[in-house]
């Protein structure tokens, strides 16, 4: 998402390569970028101005020290700073009440039916017993869309679709939590324009109504600084307690992400790229801060991976690498596990550098597939021993695979 941003600040952090101290007028150029960076990532102008501010007053106030540079002691002030606009700490969800209820709201196309069903996967995960509750009653096949979410994560979906109000689908929703003993319910609500009036109304109602322990408001990052205004009404009408950010694997500036922390005043709970169920992460302000600035993510890339792999399974391999007995089963079983983390783009964008490295580089998230095709059409005699698979037997795993073997008449 940050990848332009990326860029520009590394450029403007160029204009100190090869001085030997921060002066006012290196340092006033290169502040000059770097709001510059962040007017055009469509970061509010007020925000984009008091962070450079600050970076200005803390930079002319540091002595550099003989091992660092210029330039790197002016990305540390930046990080900082970047970090403290995002909101320093990460904050988790409140969980009170029996139950605990999580109310999901914000405009029409945000993304919040995907979101509370990737919420409830993973609260699962962390042994919670979670049921989601449909009360969106306008848009065509939101209920189905939740029935389907519900029945690919386990979890179970309350719905009554003959009855046409949300308020009571809501309160019917939390009598059966109770009565089946359900820790967490997940209320998907319909999406609405601040300006009307009634939808908004309606909102305002459901929460009165429900007190829960948590309001989110989702908020699509591709729409860049709308985004934070349209926060800013939300909340006047709401007081919501986080926000989350979705779809930031599209190409959207990010605007949203560093401005609607200070301009709103609530924190960014969570971050949702991709329609993979797995693809939600809590948000670590320092960690994008560092992402922002081309250091990469390497904390996030192990949960990741530490989430995905199972540590009987990898010992198992293990001892397979070490006896020479790693075979294409196996294999499989590692690439399935690899997609399961996220896109790959975004997973090689944490590694340090790579984000650089990439830079206008697409990767495709179908090259795996012919690999696994050729794999499934492989006999488990075939997959077990690599090493007996003659010309005879690559003829036939290719015609069943549908891909052409080159050399293999």
């Amino acid at each position: 998402m940050f990848d332009n941003l990326s860029l520009k600040l590394e450029k403007a952090f160029q204009t100190l390569k090869g001085q030997g101290s921060i002066s006012e007028i290196n340092v006033a150029s290169t502040i000059k970028e770097i709001r510059r960076a962040l007017i055009d990532a469509d970061v509010n102008y007020k925000v984009a101005k008091d962070v450079t501010d600050e970076i200005k007053v803390q930079a002319m106030g540091m002595n550099v020290l003989t091992s660092v540079s210029p330039g790197q002691l002016l990305i540390k002030i930046t990080n900082d700073e970047l970090t403290r606009l995002m909101g320093s700490e990460s904050v988790d969800i409140s969980l009170e009440g029996s139950p605990s209820v999580i109310l999901i709201s914000g405009l029409q196309g945000s993304g919040k039916t995907t979101f509370s069903g990737k919420l409830a996967a993973y609260l699962k995960k962390q042994g919670k017993q979670v049921m989601l509750t449909a009360c969106d009653i306008y848009r065509p096949a939101a209920i189905d869309q939740l029935k389907v979410l519900g029945e690919q994560i386990g979890v179970e979906v309350f719905a009554q679709p003959e009855v046409k109000d949300p308020a009571k689908i809501a309160k019917a929703s939390i009598e059966h939590a109770r009565k089946n003993n359900v820790k967490v319910v997940i209320v998907d609500t319909a999406g609405r324009l601040a300006v009307d009036e009634q939808m908004m109304s309606e909102i305002s109602n459901l929460k009165e109504i429900l007190k829960p322990s948590e309001t989110l408001f989702v908020v699509d990052s591709m729409t860049g600084q709308d985004a934070v205004n349209t926060a800013k009404t939300f909340n006047e009408r709401l007081n919501f307690d986080g926000v989350v950010l979705t779809k930031l694997d599209g190409d959207t500036r990010g605007g949203a992400a560093l401005s609607i922390r200070r301009v709103v005043e609530k924190p960014i709970k969570f971050i949702s790229s991709g329609e993979k169920i797995e693809a939600i992460d809590r948000f670590y302000p320092d960690r994008m801060a560092g992402r922002i600035l081309g250091m990469g993510d390497v904390v996030s890339l192990v949960e990741k991976a530490q989430q995905t792999f199972d540590e009987e399974e990898t010992r198992r391999l293990n001892k397979k690498f070490r006896k020479n007995q790693f075979d294409f089963t196996d294999f499989l079983s590692q690439l399935e596990q690899i997609k399961k983390m996220g896109n790959m783009k975004d997973l090689l964008g944490m590694i340090p550098g790579m984000g650089k490295a990439l830079k206008n580089t697409e990767v495709d998230e179908e090259a795996f597939k012919p690999i696994e095709a050729m794999i499934k059409s492989m006999t488990p005699f075939e997959r077990e021993n690599p090493d007996k698979i003659n010309t005879s037997r690559k003829n036939r795993i290719a015609v069943g695979s549908g891909i052409k073997c080159t050399g293999c008449e």
